[in-house]
């Protein structure tokens, strides 16, 4: 692997088929996370060239009723919306765009990069990246299905072979992907380990579709460390964006030089404003799980946010939740 590159880049927008991204900057695909109520909070900030669902099973896709399934359910805002499909077989593909057409998906995403073990063990997700075979049929069928944007989102494999990983992306493109996210870590390596954006740049060298760079941006400093690494097209924020839902705002003005309002953030009103949309829009059985997994990763906005995390954790009923989040907002800082 050669040493990192010196990309000079401010990324443009990204004109796709009949999808305009712009800024370039997208948000990621995370279970339990990228639906509707945080979506919602993050256009509310703005910066956010393209927004997210969860993947959804391509299998049980057709069977989900759209108004009250968790994964579905999405508002006017939220626009433009790219659906990911988690699948291990072609022959899901066509049923799942069907129904993604009728749910006026702006953009789909094919999942190849999710390292979960559980997905793993239904030959689906970054497993995938080991069988081109059954990838280039499972890309070819989607393709033949669907003139809307096709994107697919990759790790770098499972072992440093940097012409094998080529070989893969190039495969990809010439099955009609119109864009490739690259999380930057192989399989087997966690968040924890610092991502390998020089990969990226690689991969970009060999490829006439965008790349999006994906991994390890939780700052405006890693944005612009990102894209000189990288040389990449976009960046595709995850985790950083969750905790700090106006990140996409903050690069969007710092690094790309968008005109965005900057808005005075208060962490409780943010907070507030979540639980809100949770309560409006989902069932009482969906709701406490997510404000969880929000709060896991919201909490460390604060010096003591562990203790947030915690009470919120150990709570029993939304309810009880917001108690202890106001008691703990009362006694800590409360703007960012």
């Amino acid at each position: 692997m050669k040493a990192e590159t010196n990309v000079q880049s401010q990324p443009q927008a990204i004109q796709i088929r009949n999808l305009r991204i712009d800024p370039p900057l997208l948000l990621a695909p995370m279970a339990g996370l990228t639906h509707s109520a945080m979506r919602r909070i993050m256009i509310g900030f703005g910066g956010v060239g393209l927004l997210s669902t969860e993947m959804l099973s391509a299998k049980r896709l057709p069977t989900e009723n759209p108004r009250i399934s968790p994964y579905l359910i999405r508002t006017d805002r939220e626009n433009p919306l790219s659906y990911q499909l988690l699948t291990s077989s072609d022959s899901e593909i066509a049923r799942a765009i069907d129904a993604l057409h009728a749910l006026k998906a702006d953009a789909v995403d094919l999942n190849m990069g999710c390292p979960s073990t559980a997905v793993g063990r239904f030959g689906a997700g970054v497993v995938l990246m080991d069988q081109p075979d059954r990838v280039r049929r499972i890309v070819a069928e989607a393709r033949k299905r669907t003139a809307l944007s096709l994107s697919a989102k990759i790790r770098l494999g499972s072992d440093p072979d940097s012409g094998r990983l080529k070989e893969f992306c190039t495969m990809l493109e010439n099955e009609g992907v119109d864009m490739l996210t690259v999380h930057a870590r192989f399989r087997h390596e966690p968040f924890a380990r610092n991502p390998r954006w020089t990969y990226i740049a690689e991969i970009k060298e060999c490829m006439k579709i965008p790349v999006i760079a994906n991994g390890g941006v939780f700052s405006t400093e890693d944005a612009e460390k990102c894209l000189r690494v990288s040389g990449a097209d976009g960046l595709m924020l995850g985790r950083g964006a969750v905790t700090r839902p106006w990140l996409f705002a903050e690069i969007a003005r710092t690094v790309l030089g968008r005109d965005i309002p900057e808005r005075a953030v208060s962490l409780p009103d943010v907070y507030a404003a979540f639980v809100e949309a949770l309560n409006a829009d989902y069932r009482p059985i969906y709701r406490l799980g997510r404000l969880k997994e929000f709060t896991h990763y919201f909490s460390r906005n604060y010096k003591f946010g562990h203790s947030l995390a915690t009470r919120v954790q150990s709570s029993n009923s939304m309810e009880d939740a917001m108690e202890r989040a106001t008691a703990f907002f009362t006694k800590n800082s409360t703007s960012a």
